[in-house]
């Protein structure tokens, strides 16, 4: 029997995990295998999540309430007020991670057939949440070229049609490392509201900003602020991946209205995690600084390699963890299976994304990779120098 749905046929499967399997043999094999594919940080989780778990005593664990618990709401609101974001009480919601958070705010803004528009190269599972629901992408194409920034606002404006329900932006950008400046914040608020479009922002990197930017949300813009959807998580902030709280915030109550029915149809986010990350949101600033410190650190170990090899295009990212570089083969996903079955260093290889999978255009993206710099910077300085031989190695072979 497989009379599967449409639906689920025709979902993509996850670039980003499509390769593991050859990552996987060549573990087996003895390789070890430097991870630059993933977005899982090695920096440690604040003890204070932890704790909070553990220091759990009440002899049931009940079900919380839908919009979870009142401390980790709370928590949420003093954090959003040093952006200068003021949310009240029933303008925020707890979600199962971002990725719950993104496929509600599809569902409430979007009906099967329409579509969203978004900056391509994009997180892939922006595609796949859409094809769970019907909703189709409408990209709007950057280039590595000027560092993925938005193209003009009249460009953007050929990319709307009827079907176009919401403009979806992460900012900082993954899987580009972009960030907007407020003048390019400021031009899709006005294609919004001339339009009549949600602006859904997934600001999930927010504190991964370097060189000194000024980082804007598009909760700070006033003029947006009741069709402004903000898409947020512990995940990467606090290196909290698996304990998967999100949240959506909104300074629109009736939509957080409207949301609240799908997070009651799903019952709560589980307690513990939700106990656990409102210690995570006492975690004082100097951790941020720490962490941003570091992951500036090793962005600059691995764009320089890169940047040593003949042919790579890819600007300095200024944000979150990732680099996207173009690179001189004809395919990208090519080049990574063979680093994976076939290049060694010392018996060492690593593992890349290939970013054909984070664009809705297709062919777009094919000489591509995203990379996530997301190892110590002992570790990352190897990577970094086994992918540049490799690649000089490959571009070698297929001349």
């Amino acid at each position: 029997m497989n009379n599967f749905s449409n639906r689920v046929t025709a979902m993509q499967a996850s670039p980003i995990r499509k390769l593991v399997p050859f990552a996987t043999a060549a573990k087996a094999d003895g390789v070890k295998v430097y991870h630059l594919n993933i977005g899982q940080p090695d920096i440690k989780t604040p003890r204070g999540f932890f704790d909070a778990v553990k220091n759990f005593d009440d002899e049931v664990l009940e079900y919380a309430v839908s919009q979870g618990i009142p401390e980790l709401i709370e928590a949420l609101q003093d954090y959003y007020k040093t952006y200068d974001m003021h949310f009240d009480k029933d303008e925020l919601l707890i979600t199962n991670g971002g990725s719950e958070a993104l496929l509600f705010a599809m569902m409430a803004t979007c009906d099967p057939g329409d579509k969203l528009l978004i900056p391509e190269p994009f997180y892939t599972n922006y595609n796949g949440f859409g094809q769970c629901v019907n909703v189709g992408v409408a990209p709007i194409t950057t280039k590595a070229e000027n560092g993925f920034h938005l193209p003009s606002k009249e460009e953007i404006l050929s990319k709307i049609d009827d079907k176009v329900k919401a403009i979806l932006l992460s900012n900082p950008g993954n899987p580009t490392g972009a960030i907007y400046s407020k003048e390019e914040l400021e031009m899709i608020a006005e294609i919004a509201i001339e339009k009549d479009l949600w602006i859904i922002s997934d600001e999930v990197y927010r504190e991964f900003v370097y060189d000194g930017l000024e980082y804007t949300s598009f909760g700070n813009l006033k003029q947006v602020e009741d069709r402004v959807i903000i898409i947020d998580s512990v995940s990467k902030r606090y290196s909290a991946c698996g304990a998967r709280i999100g949240s959506i915030a909104s300074k629109n109550k009736e939509l957080i209205a409207q949301i609240m029915k799908l997070c009651q149809g799903r019952l709560c986010v589980p307690t513990l995690e939700q106990i656990g990350a409102v210690e995570l949101y006492k975690t004082p600033v100097s951790y941020f600084k720490e962490v941003n410190d570091e992951y500036r650190k090793r962005r600059d170990v691995l764009y320089s390699e890169l940047m040593k090899v003949d042919g790579v295009i890819c600007e300095k990212p200024t944000g979150a963890f990732y680099i996207v570089a173009k690179l001189p083969v004809d395919n990208a996903e090519d080049f990574v299976k063979w680093m994976l079955t076939e290049f060694r260093v010392d018996n060492e290889t690593v593992m890349a994304t290939p970013a054909e999978g984070f664009y809705a255009t297709p062919g777009l993206g094919r000489d591509e990779i995203r990379l996530a710099y997301i190892l110590k910077e002992e570790d990352l300085r190897k990577a970094a120098k086994i992918l540049k031989e490799g690649l000089e190695a490959y571009v070698k072979l297929n001349k």
